[in-house]
């Protein structure tokens, strides 16, 4: 027999503690951090450090302006959840200055400004992401092709080696070698063979999306995150993508080549579902994640980068609450006459 936990009476669920809710998601990203670490060295592990010890100090003094209790605030897990997720999203060799700078948009600007935990109408990693990608789109887009040692990545990242000595190294990631070859007219049995893609390293993309869905389901199973907003963002994908491969697979790329080529599979199970910045009814939920679909596929194909995800989230984050209004589910007895 299921059975739920409750409180005292009046018996309302019992609340779940914000920092036990951080700890499951950091948990959850551990295989995908396993599988960058892996497959891009450990400029990895520098990027997320340089991000956590950036939005703690950020938040830090964002809360004594504000009045606010430090220790307690910073102990809720929040802002190192937001500094991982940021740094899984940009390149192992970016500068070390690109943290700093998302995090005082991240936290400082869209958390802080708006309210803090709880009242923020963005998500704050895709803030700060997109700004950083709006404004150094080369630093944050260029991927290693292959893992440095953790001097040569320390080295780069802090200065001390020019960025023009890895170039050689640098590759796009596979959706941005798909649009660059398709753009020449190549049909995918050539892009699949082309260099340019091979050296983009697809099988890695391919591996960390699993990685991404197995964490996706260690949150469904600790009831951590709903179903909906997921299944809205993979289920939108397979039914706009499908119908094309279908009709010419030499041309479209398949439902899975979508998922497992860039970002949506991270996002599906660890942006979307932010309680926060995403919509709090069911049927708002699944539109959300639906809306993010279109909107990622509807960049890739039309717009100037590869993968639109983070604008894709930030555009519903803003369409949420009218989301939520018109999804709203009827009041028990409302409509109902004795």
């Amino acid at each position: 027999m299921k059975t739920f936990a409750t409180a005292g009476a009046p018996h309302l669920p019992a609340p779940v503690a914000v920092r036990r809710v951080m700890h499951d998601v950091l948990l959850a990203l551990l295989p995908g951090i396993a599988v960058q670490l892996w497959a891009f060295g450990t400029g990895v592990a520098i990027q997320i450090a340089l991000a956590v010890v950036s939005a703690l100090a950020i938040e830090a003094a964002a809360l004594r302006l504000r009045g606010r209790d430090v220790a307690r605030a910073l102990g809720d897990g929040s802002a190192l959840v937001t500094a991982v997720l940021f740094a899984l999203c940009i390149a192992p060799l970016a500068p070390w200055w690109m943290s700093p700078v998302a995090m005082l948009v991240a936290i400082g600007l869209v958390k802080q400004v708006y309210g803090g935990l709880g009242s923020n109408l963005f998500n704050p990693a895709m803030a700060g992401y997109a700004v950083v990608l709006l404004a150094f789109p080369r630093l944050v887009a260029q991927w290693p092709a292959t893992a440095l040692d953790p001097a040569a990545a320390a080295r780069t990242i802090f200065g001390a080696t020019a960025a023009t000595t890895w170039d050689s190294l640098a590759s796009a990631t596979p959706l941005d070698a798909l649009r660059q070859l398709a753009a020449q007219g190549q049909r995918l049995p050539e892009i699949g063979a082309a260099a340019l893609f091979r050296q983009s390293r697809p099988e890695v993309w391919a591996w960390a999306a699993g990685a991404w869905l197995l964490g996706g389901f260690w949150l469904l199973w600790r009831r951590v995150i709903g179903w909906q907003a997921t299944t809205g963002v993979l289920a939108t994908v397979l039914a706009l993508t499908l119908p094309f491969w279908l009709l010419d697979a030499e041309r479209h790329p398949s439902p899975l080549q979508h998922l497992a080529g860039g970002g949506l599979m991270f996002a599906a199970w660890f942006v979307v579902t932010d309680p926060v910045s995403g919509c709090t009814s069911p049927r708002g939920r699944l539109l959300f994640g639906a809306g993010v679909a279109v909107l990622t596929l509807a960049i890739r194909r039309w717009g100037n980068i590869p993968d639109g995800i983070a604008f894709a989230v930030l555009l519903m984050n803003a369409a949420a609450p009218l989301l939520d209004r018109v999804t709203r589910p009827r009041i028990y007895g409302h409509g109902r006459h004795g």
